[in-house]
């Protein structure tokens, strides 16, 4: 820009640098006068730079190696230091790696060590359990001592205790159950016999007798007879209180089970007044009551039943007030 005093001077750009003090104003000077110069010069301006600060090298700051260290001396980082941290946290990581693989081994193998204990310990358990029964069973302690008789009435309960003595002594898982067989068949009243071993030393025998429906005569011999033709008593009288059996081919034939299927079903009242039992065939079951009253029964079927209609017809009509009864159609019986 062009003024009175001339062009202004180019102004070269300086770099940026920190701001420093403002310098003071240079004193004026007077000006020249009109008449002290000619009016076609310019005059001189000083170009005063400002003062530029001199930066100095400083040095570079370098941390503590510890900042927890009052009063460590800093050094400069080392390379090789810290590959040797790197490897030092390697080696801990693999001793932390060891140590957990060694305590999980340790784990597992305390488990199972503890399965295998505690199978060990009831296995042994168990096999004791055993050894222990079979020596108390087969030792003196448990020995037959007593023969207990139960449901004996017209056999003897001494006499069973007296054919079973032979296993007084002996264990009772050693009892020998032939021999007490053989004992129990010597006695022909009993129909079944159980036995039961009752710890410490006896031996409960429950039995079944036979029980008799009739006479059966032989020659000059009267027999007494169960439904199955086992004969529990012989004499020349016939015994009181049994009917008479009448058949053909003796107690193995159809008729003779036929006959003693009808005088199992009735009832003890009647069978009481039953003087003798006849029958020609299996179909043709006949009676005689006291008082010469026949009853016809016809087959073995249903002789429950027909035992309850003639319990009733001989409420009704009593047997010495009838000739007979006739049950072969128990829905239909016949009085006559």
């Amino acid at each position: 820009m062009k003024r009175p005093q001339g062009f202004d001077q180019p102004v070269r750009r300086q770099p940026a640098r920190p701001p420093a003090s403002t310098p003071s104003n240079p004193p004026s000077e007077p000006r020249a006068t009109s008449t002290s110069r000619p009016s076609n010069e310019t005059e001189p301006i000083d170009v005063i730079a400002p003062d530029v600060p001199i930066e100095r090298a400083t040095a570079p700051v370098i941390p503590l190696i510890d900042p927890g260290l009052t009063g460590a001396t800093a050094t400069a980082p080392d390379e090789h230091a810290s590959d040797r941290a790197s490897a030092r946290a390697i080696k801990r990581a693999q001793r932390a790696r060891r140590r957990f693989e060694k305590s999980e081994v340790r784990r597992f193998t305390v488990r199972g060590r503890r399965r295998r204990r505690a199978w060990v310990i009831g296995l042994g358990s168990v096999g004791a359990l055993v050894v222990a029964v079979v020596l108390i069973a087969y030792s003196p302690l448990m020995a037959l001592r007593t023969v207990e008789v139960i449901g004996a009435e017209r056999v003897p309960a001494a006499d069973i205790e007296a054919a079973l003595s032979t296993q007084i002594g002996t264990p009772l898982p050693l009892l020998d159950r032939g021999r007490v067989d053989e004992a129990m068949k010597s006695f022909p009243l009993l129909q079944s016999y159980s036995t039961e071993s009752r710890p410490p030393g006896t031996l409960v025998v429950r039995v079944v007798e036979r029980v008799p429906v009739g006479i059966v005569r032989e020659g000059d011999t009267f027999q007494l007879v169960d439904a199955a033709g086992v004969v529990m008593q012989s004499a020349a009288e016939p015994p009181a209180g049994f009917p008479l059996i009448e058949v053909e081919g003796g107690t193995t034939s159809a008729g003779f089970h036929a006959v003693t299927s009808v005088l199992r079903a009735l009832p003890p009242e009647v069978l009481a007044q039953a003087v003798s039992a006849s029958a020609a065939t299996k179909d043709d079951v006949r009676l005689v009551l006291v008082g010469d009253t026949d009853v016809v029964w016809g087959s073995a079927e249903n002789s429950s039943f027909k035992a309850t209609v003639l319990a009733t017809l001989m409420v009704s009509a009593p047997p010495d007030a009838v000739g007979g009864y006739d049950v072969s159609s128990p829905n239909s019986p016949v009085t006559f």
